[in-house]
């Protein structure tokens, strides 16, 4: 081998390289933090486009995710299971109002993955409970003011006949 070819040589594995590292970062995992009453969480995503946005949608129980520049990818998203959850994992997963068939791990934490194509711009990930509107906490003190309120009229009326 001579000094010529062995130059080539390095420059191709130097240029194969950067190539492979270019493309390993471009799907480097990504975290969505969402705040939602009192309550935060990290949301870690991976796919070959943008999320512009994540929003609970309470009446639905459902993740609804805003996306740009997509390109078609395998889309894999880690959800907290008391952000949103759904019974034997029986998600419905819609990707530009379609459902689509996805693979479920759970490993304390529900990990989805499924394909998205190019200019998917909304997914929604239905299931069949998600974060509390308000805590356990507050609804049990709710309801004791409320017996309390409730006492106080009845005992009223007793001793004012």
């Amino acid at each position: 081998m001579n000094i010529k070819s062995l130059n080539k040589y390095a420059f191709t594995l130097i240029v194969f390289t950067i190539l492979i590292l270019s493309n390993l970062s471009a799907y480097a995992e990504k975290n969505y933090h969402m705040e939602i009453d009192d309550n935060s969480f990290d949301i870690k995503y991976d796919f070959d486009g943008d999320v512009i946005a994540m929003e609970i949608d309470k009446e639905l129980n459902s993740l609804l995710i805003g996306t740009e520049n997509v390109k078609d990818s395998q889309f894999q998203i880690t959800l907290p299971n008391d952000l949103i959850s759904a019974e034997n994992n029986e998600f419905a997963i819609l990707v530009n109002g379609f459902e689509v068939e996805y693979e479920v791990v759970e490993t304390g934490d529900t990990y989805l993955t499924f394909f998205v194509p190019v200019y998917t711009e909304e997914i929604e990930i239905i299931g069949t409970h998600v974060v509390p509107e308000f805590p356990l906490g507050a609804v049990l003190a709710l309801g004791s003011i409320t017996g309390i309120i409730i006492l106080l009229q009845k005992s009223k009326k007793f001793f004012f006949r």
